[in-house]
């Protein structure tokens, strides 16, 4: 399996994960908040829509048909 394939099939298995969860949520730490001396952590939550994981799938599926020019 070469490159092309290899990203083309990772396109298409995310783009098939984001689609069968309907958007994907995840979270990323934030700053650090200090008020009074007590130290407050904080989170920043993030959403991956269902149309990214389409455009991905698509993207996968184009990569994955295109032969290579001859020249």
């Amino acid at each position: 399996m070469n490159l092309k394939t290899g990203v083309a099939v990772l396109l298409i298995a995310l783009g098939i994960v984001v689609l069968a969860y309907s958007g994907v949520v995840f979270t990323t730490p934030g700053k650090s908040v200090r008020f009074l001396g007590l130290e407050i952590a904080t989170t920043e939550t993030h959403f991956i829509p269902p149309v990214v994981g389409a455009l991905a799938l698509v993207a996968g599926v184009v990569v994955l048909l295109i032969k290579p020019q001859s020249s």
